[in-house]
C-alpha cells in the first residue's frame, strides 16, 4: 500500500483546493465559505450523505463500501479554521483576508481528507462506512466537543476515530506517531493582584503589585521543579502582565496576569490548577496584597489508543516505507483528543519539510505532502474494513 498513483493524478486538483482555501482563511466556527465549499465538493463525489451544520459549522460525508458485512464504522477527522495571524509567506496564493492565516496547516489537512473522500467514493473497496469529519474551531474552540455534543458518535455510529496533522521538522511525506499521550492538556489561568497602589517615590506607603506580581511568577515555576515528579511532564507559563498604571511613577493599584498550565497525565494536571492557587494566593498574602486566581480547564491530553496506534502505524508504514514509533510527546493541544475521549482510535503526524513552525507567519503547507496524506486516509478505511474474498 505505497503511495496511491490516484493521488499522484489527483495532486494538481486536490493542491488546487488546498490553495483556495489558503486564499480565503476563516476563523473558529466562522469557516462558512470553507465548510461550503467542502460540502459542495462532497456532493460532487457521490458521497451517500453530506450533512452540514454539525456542531454549529461542521460537515460530515458518509461513504458505503461495496459491503457492509461488516457491520463496521471508521471516522475520519480534518480540521478547517485559520489563526488571526498576519502571512508573511509571499506566495502568490497567501490569505486575502487581513490578519488571518492558515498558520496551522488546516487547509492542508481539509484537502487532503477531501483527496482521500473523493477516492473513496470512486472505488469503495472496503467493507462498511467511512465516515469523513470536517471540523471547526480547533483554534481553542473546541469544535470537536462541539460535534461530539451535537451528536457525531450516536448520529452516525462511528466506532474509531483517526486524525491527522503535518509537522514542520519531518521529512515531507513521513510519518511519526506514539502509544498513549500525543499531546498535552491545555488549561489557562487568570491571576489578579490587589495591593495598594500610590507614588513610586513613596514605596514604603504603598504594597507594590508589580513586586508581588514578580514574586508569584518566579514562585510558579517551582510547581514544575519541586512539585512535579522529573520523569513526568509539566509546564506553567505566565504569558501577559498588565497593571492599571501606564505612569513611570506610580505604583499600580492591580496587577494582571495571564498564562498556560500544560501536562500529560491527569494527576500532574490537577496538581498544576492546586499549586497554582496556592502559590499565587500565599505569596500576595505574604506581602499583605490579595491575589485571586481564576483556573479554566481547556482541552484534555489526546491520549492514542494502543491497538488503534500500531494499525494507523502499519498504513503508515505500508505508505511512506517505515515509520517514527518514538516520537515524543507536544506539550501542544488538539482537541480531537475529545474525540479519542469517546471511542478509540490514533493521531498521526504527517511530515511538512524544512518550513517555519506552525503558528508562525512565515508557516506554510508543503502540497508535495498531499499524496502520502491522502493515501494514509483512505488506507485506513481499506486495512480497517477490508473486503472478503
Amino acid at each position: 500500500m505505497p503511495v496511491k498513483n490516484r493521488f499522484a493524478e489527483l495532486l494538481p486538483e486536490i493542491t488546487a483546493w488546498r490553495r483556495d482555501f489558503h486564499r480565503n482563511p476563516e476563523l473558529d466556527y466562522q469557516v462558512h465559505r470553507t465548510a461550503g465549499r467542502v460540502a459542495q465538493l462532497l456532493r460532487e463525489f457521490g458521497l451517500d450523505e453530506v450533512t452540514e451544520g454539525v456542531g454549529r459549522t461542521g460537515v460530515v460525508g458518509v461513504i458505503k463500501g461495496r459491503s457492509d458485512s461488516s457491520g463496521r464504522v471508521v471516522g475520519l477527522r480534518a480540521d478547517m479554521d485559520a489563526l488571526p495571524i498576519r502571512e508573511q509567506t509571499g506566495v502568490d496564493y497567501a490569505s486575502q483576508v487581513p490578519g488571518v492565516m492558515h498558520a496551522c496547516g488546516h487547509d492542508g489537512h481539509t484537502a487532503m481528507l477531501l483527496g482521500a473522500a473523493k477516492y473513496l467514493a470512486e472505488t469503495r473497496n472496503f467493507d462498511g462506512t467511512a465516515v469523513v469529519i470536517f471540523q471547526p474551531a480547533e483554534e481553542g474552540g473546541g469544535g470537536g466537543l462541539a460535534m461530539i455534543r451535537d451528536g457525531l458518535v450516536e448520529r452516525w455510529g462511528i466506532q474509531e476515530f483517526y486524525g491527522m496533522h503535518n509537522m514542520p521538522g519531518y521529512p515531507v511525506g513521513s510519518f511519526a506517531i506514539r502509544d498513549g499521550a500525543m499531546m498535552a492538556a491545555t488549561d489557562q489561568f487568570d491571576i489578579v493582584v490587589t495591593g495598594k497602589g500610590g507614588h513610586a517615590a513613596k514605596p514604603h506607603d504603598c504594597i507594590d503589585t508589580t513586586l508581588v506580581a514578580a514574586q508569584i511568577i518566579v514562585a510558579l515555576q517551582s510547581i514544575v521543579s519541586r512539585n512535579t515528579d522529573p520523569l513526568q511532564s509539566a509546564v506553567v507559563s505566565v504569558c501577559v502582565v498588565e497593571t492599571d498604571s501606564t505612569a513611570h511613577n506610580v505604583i499600580p493599584q492591580v496587577v494582571r496576569m495571564k498564562g498556560t498550565a500544560r501536562s500529560l497525565d491527569p494527576q500532574v494536571r490537577d496538581r498544576l490548577e492546586e499549586g497554582i492557587a496556592r502559590i499565587a494566593t500565599h505569596t500576595a498574602a505574604a506581602f499583605g496584597a490579595s491575589a485571586e486566581v481564576a483556573y479554566e480547564r481547556g482541552y484534555p491530553v489526546t491520549v492514542n489508543h494502543s491497538e488503534a496506534t500500531g494499525f494507523a502505524a502499519e498504513v503508515a508504514r505500508a505508505v511512506a516505507g517505515d515509520v517514527n514509533m518514538e516520537v515524543q510527546p507536544l506539550m501542544a493541544g488538539e482537541d480531537f483528543s475529545y474525540m479519542l475521549n469517546e471511542r478509540p482510535g490514533a493521531y498521526i503526524f504527517v511530515g511538512n519539510g524544512d518550513t517555519a513552525m506552525v503558528h508562525h507567519p512565515a508557516y506554510n503547507f508543503d502540497d508535495n505532502a498531499i499524496p502520502a496524506g491522502s493515501s494514509w486516509y483512505a488506507g485506513m478505511i481499506e486495512a480497517r474494513m477490508p473486503l472478503r474474498a
